[in-house]
């Protein structure tokens, strides 16, 4: 196969979060910013530390809910030629979620989740950069089954299996900028991997957690149309490879009474992601070589998230939580483009839950993720359609809304 980089991948521009990952989803990961492993509790603990199901009450529970994704639109200033500023669109997601826990049977739980690990929506309609990212969408969807045992009333295990599906676009046009080559591809897979989880309560107040999820390669397979001046020149099968990275996540927490606070550290393995190499099934023309025959380096690092979460018992019906968190970014300089216009981040939420009955209850929680600004000067005489700018105005909003049943 003729290996291309036709595109710079649905599966790297920020949906929100350290590059395209999403690390919350249901109602407390949203109001604690992910710094929801040692304390998570209820359903949604069957996804975020499987190993916690055994600590649940002994009943059947089930959280269904709906986080709302606005992500602000980006501007980038050219330092060089004001013909190249660029703004992109706003983008406006819903991402469903489901989340089941069992009760006991014989120290032994399970429990499964149905959530959005990650992906993306980018669009550029200025010239310069919609020649290189006029569309990246992504699409993740991840089915998680997962069992729990009680070794002890102190400590617990858990394991599950990460089935994943994701489809993508990806789409450029560069002849408002006199280069008329056009790119189109659509492509999907289902892939798999595994997580692993324990917890250890040190005394009735203090709780260590550590999760693992593996790395999920996401092999893109599709179709692929390049055209050149209006004449469409490759019409035939594409693929492309993407790492889903591996996430270590360890977190402490301790019971103040009514207050619970966690600290989490988590680390994502990037440096899986080393280049960006398209597969073509037959032979690019050659007069579309040059565009888009060379792969891409992409070189990423690993990355590290600090997360601090606060939750309150107000009463026995309404709990209130906060949170704070400071996300890096895995791209380097050399290597960021218009469908990755990514950087470090600062990240604060909040939230509430409110028990209806012993059978009911809801609730609601906001998230802001501010990206820094971010300078970089990567235009050459080697690389003369490279970024030499800033990026700025860069954020995401989150809103997750959710209902939670008990039986």
């Amino acid at each position: 196969m003729k290996k291309i980089v036709t595109l710079s991948l649905a599966a790297t521009t920020l949906l929100f979060g350290s590059a395209y990952r999403l690390p919350e989803g249901s109602i407390n990961s949203t109001a604690l910013s992910g710094a929801y492993i040692s304390n998570a509790h209820g359903a949604d603990s069957s996804y975020y530390n499987p190993a916690n199901m055994v600590f649940n009450e002994d009943k059947n529970e089930l959280e269904a809910a709906l986080t709302y994704i606005n992500l602000s639109k980006i501007k980038y200033t050219d330092a060089q030629n004001p013909a190249f500023n660029s703004t992109s669109k706003s983008e406006n997601i819903f991402a469903p979620m489901l989340f089941f826990s069992s009760k006991d049977y014989n120290n032994l739980r399970y429990g499964f989740a149905v959530t959005v690990p990650g992906g993306l929506r980018k669009r550029w309609e200025s010239p310069y950069a919609k020649a290189f990212a006029k569309e990246f969408e992504l699409k993740i969807v991840e089915f998680n089954p997962s069992i729990a045992y009680k070794i002890s009333d102190q400590f617990a295990v858990g394991a599950g299996v990460r089935a994943v599906y994701s489809d993508g676009v990806v789409k450029s046009d560069a002849t408002d900028i006199s280069k008329p080559a056009i790119r189109d591809m659509k492509a999907d897979t289902t892939e798999f991997g595994y997580n692993v989880a324990l917890t250890y309560k040190l005394d009735q107040a203090s709780t260590f957690s550590a999760t693992y999820r593996s790395n999920v390669d996401l092999n893109h397979e599709g179709n692929a149309k390049l055209y050149l001046s209006g004449t469409k020149l490759y019409d035939g099968g594409a693929s492309v490879e993407v790492p889903l990275p591996a996430v270590l996540a360890l977190a402490f927490s301790y019971n103040f009474d009514k207050t619970t606070v966690e600290l989490e550290w988590d680390k994502t393995y990037w440096s899986e992601y080393k280049k960006l190499d398209f597969e073509f099934k037959d032979k690019v023309p050659t007069a579309l070589k040059a565009a888009f025959d060379d792969p891409k380096e992409r070189e990423w690092k690993d990355t590290n998230a600090f997360r601090l979460g606060i939750t309150h018992r107000y009463s026995d019906k309404l709990t209130l939580m906060a949170s704070i968190a400071k996300d890096d970014n895995p791209a380097p300089d050399r290597n960021l483009g218009f469908e990755l216009p990514d950087s470090d981040a600062m990240i604060y939420a909040g939230g509430f839950s409110y028990k209806v009955s012993d059978k009911l209850s809801f609730g609601a929680s906001i998230l802001y993720d501010k990206k820094d600004s971010r300078s970089v000067n990567q235009r050459s005489t080697s690389n003369p359609a490279g970024i030499y700018g800033e990026f700025k105005d860069a954020s995401a909003t989150l809103i997750t809304t959710g209902v939670r049943y008990a039986f």
